[in-house]
């Protein structure tokens, strides 16, 4: 049986056999109060599923491993003001963690696209902020096709939170099918790892103990959540695509409400 996307049966290589097998794990206060400790368990938990996470030729790349975690407002407010970014209160935006291409033309060309269907949607861009990582805490391979990591801020304005919600998951697949179709340079490294206004997602083409010596936010005590999901992954029997972070990267889909 042919699959699209995947090489013809040969050999040991059966396509239908295709398989992950990923380490999960998630933490919680019951009470919904956010801290940082609930971010740094879960980060070891992702260090503790190293088991579950596979490694290739590079010693130092691994499949993939990610947390996610709910918005943390204060820490974003001051980090966003920081870059002269004024964002208004918790609930009122959502933010999106946006892979890019490394050339800053195509960079540019993205986000303008970006801010162009935001407004076909009748939202409104708040501003960027570059998400600051160390490069030379992940491997050589991750680091041959690393993204520019940038956080995108649209205002929630008159919408409720549900209809926001949907908004924002509209602008997402509108912009990945524009960026998709064009004809931007290296326009494969585009991906949004979330847009939300409840919850962020940190992942890319990382070991879990290179999660927050890359991400340089995660070690920040002012960023808290009160719940986060970690996952390292694992791919058993499954043909690895050539390309950008975007590609062979853990992904999330799981929605959490913030308390607020």
């Amino acid at each position: 049986m042919s699959i699209p996307g995947l090489p013809p049966k040969q050999g040991l290589y059966d396509p239908e056999q295709e398989k992950d097998s990923c380490g999960i794990g998630f933490v919680v206060n019951i009470k919904g109060q956010k801290s940082h400790t609930i971010v740094q368990q879960g980060l070891q938990i992702l260090e503790n599923l190293s088991h579950r996470g596979a490694q290739g030729c590079d010693p130092c790349t691994g499949d993939g491993a990610g947390i996610l975690l709910q918005v943390p407002h204060e820490f974003l407010k001051r980090a966003a003001g920081d870059v002269g970014v004024t964002l208004p209160n918790a609930g009122e935006y959502g933010v999106g963690m946006v892979f890019l291409p490394p050339q800053v033309d195509a960079r540019q060309q993205c986000e303008a696209l970006f801010g162009r269907i935001i407004g076909e949607e009748g939202a409104r861009l708040i501003g960027w902020r570059d998400v600051p990582v160390k490069s030379d805490a992940i491997g050589p391979v991750a680091r041959s096709t690393e993204p520019f990591m940038r956080q995108v801020f649209i205002a929630r304005d008159v919408l409720n939170e549900a209809q926001f919600e949907r908004k924002l998951y509209v602008i997402r697949k509108r912009i990945e099918k524009a960026v998709g179709e064009s004809a931007i340079q290296d326009r494969n490294y585009f991906y949004i790892s979330s847009l939300s206004a409840n919850t962020i997602v940190y992942k890319g083409l990382l070991l879990p103990e290179q999660m927050s010596a890359y991400y340089q936010d995660l070690k920040d005590e002012r960023l808290t959540s009160a719940l986060a999901l970690v996952h390292s992954r694992f791919s058993t029997n499954t043909f690895p695509p050539p390309g950008p972070w975007p590609i062979p990267i853990a992904t999330f889909a799981i929605t959490a409400r913030s308390t607020r």
